[in-house]
Order: structure tokens, then C-alpha cells, then sequence
């Protein structure tokens, strides 16, 4: 996950050798406004913010010695991000884990994971599957998942699913599925646990999705994207019910 900012990496002492850098105060807010945002979404995905807690302004404020335009600026794009959202006479707070909230993105996901797997597959590159094919061999040396325990992806460009998305080129697609659902969907992952018994078979479905995408076959490709992610389901709806 990213980076988490310190306290004193806030302080007043640190923004003005950012000024010094820059030579412009407006550099200066911006810089500060992308360090809250930064922190503070990987603070909620991370469940250290927890889920449905209120967002107090004034005790951001005091606590990253942040300017009201800058917190609010960066709690605008968490918002966009749909990881907190504002209600009229209840003001800001984190969303809620729910079940149905959970499912409802796997199925915005399988509709879309798929197409953009389709995709993929017919505007493929060679830099494409070369990635790919990285991204997939450094998966396999993961400790967890050799054990069959876990199958940790980080996140961004070695994450599975974000870089098939990429690779789709289609920037509504990537719009959609890399930037408004993204976090939200780490959040739910993160908060729920990487841990499952499907280890060794979700790496084996990965292998034979970008086996698809490398021949070329847009049809298997969507096909097998659209079972992973049912598959996927299905065992978080099992790991639900148990907890119930």
C-alpha cells in the first residue's frame, strides 16, 4: 500500500522547504492537499480509520497542521473515490463494509472485468504480455501463496486485475474500475483478509486468463475472467456466512 506520512512530515517546517523548492505558495497547498489525500486513503482502506466513522474536519486539521482548503480538497477526492461520502445534517463519514455493498461490486466487476479482459486481449502488446507475464512470476514467489495460504497483490501495476484493466485501453474502463471503484474494492479486500483457500487455484485462473489474452482469444478471455470472479464470489459469500 502507499506510503503512510507522518505527523512531522506535515509540519510547518516541512512545507516551507517545500515552498523553497517550488518558489509558489499555491505548489505548496497542492503538495499538501495530494500528501492528506495519500495518507488518508491509505488510512481507510487499512481500516485504521474504521468503516462508518465520522470525518472530523477541525481534528484533521490539528492533527496534520493542515489549512482547511488542502483537508478539504483532499477529502473531495476521497469522496469521488467513493470511500466516504457526506449525508445532509450527518456531514462526512467513512462508508460502510456490507454485505450487500460487497456483492453488488462483484457484480459491476464481473460485467466489466470481463469486457475489459476481451479487450485486452484484442489490443494486447508486446509490452503488454511481457508485464504481464512479470507481474504474474513475482506473484508466484509470494511465501503465503507457494503455501497456499494467501494470495496477497499490491497494488497498482502488480495487481492482477488493475493491470488487465489497463491493458484494455479503454479509458472509461480504466476510469471506472481503476480509479471510482479501485479503493473501494482494496478496502473490502483489505478489511476481509487476503487469506483464502483459493490461493493456489485464483493464481492458477490468473495464469490461464493472460494465457487467453496471449493468443489472442478475447471470447475465452472474458469467459474465464467472468468465472474467476464468480468463483471469487462465491467464496467470500461462503467466508460471510460463517461469520454470521
Amino acid at each position: 500500500m502507499e506510503g503512510q506520512v507522518t505527523k512531522s512530515q506535515e509540519s510547518s517546517s516541512g512545507l516551507d522547504t517545500a515552498v523553497a523548492a517550488t518558489g509558489k505558495t499555491e505548489s505548496r497547498s497542492q503538495s499538501l492537499a495530494d500528501r492528506l489525500f495519500l495518507t488518508l486513503r491509505s488510512e481507510i482502506v487499512e481500516g485504521r480509520i474504521a468503516a462508518g466513522s465520522k470525518i472530523s474536519e477541525p481534528e484533521l486539521a490539528r492533527r496534520f497542521d493542515a489549512s482547511r482548503g488542502s483537508l478539504r480538497e483532499a477529502l473531495m477526492r476521497l469522496e469521488s473515490l467513493s470511500l466516504i461520502e457526506r449525508k445532509v445534517n450527518v456531514g462526512a463519514r467513512v462508508v460502510e463494509l456490507t454485505e450487500r455493498g460487497l456483492l453488488e461490486i462483484y457484480d459491476v466487476r464481473e460485467a466489466l472485468e470481463g469486457m475489459a479482459c476481451r479487450l485486452a486481449a484484442e489490443n494486447r502488446t508486446e509490452e503488454d504480455l511481457v508485464e504481464l507475464r512479470h507481474m504474474l512470476h513475482r506473484h508466484e514467489q509470494q511465501e503465503e501463496l507457494q503455501k497456499g495460504t494467501a494470495y496477497f497483490q499490491p497494488e497498482g501495476d502488480f495487481d492482477f486485475h488493475f493491470r488487465i484493466v489497463q491493458a484494455s485501453n479503454n479509458d472509461l474502463l480504466i476510469d471506472t474500475l481503476c480509479n471510482k471503484l479501485y479503493f473501494r474494492v482494496r478496502m473490502y479486500r483489505y478489511q476481509l483478509g487476503m487469506a483464502s483457500p483459493r490461493a493456489h487455484r485464483a493464481f492458477r485462473e490468473h495464469s490461464h486468463i493472460i494465457e487467453a489474452i496471449e493468443a489472442g482469444d478475447g471470447e475465452l478471455a472474458e469467459i474465464l475472467m467472468r468465472r474467476h470472479i464468480r468463483a471469487s464470489r462465491s467464496n467470500i459469500e461462503k467466508k460471510l456466512s460463517r461469520t454470521d
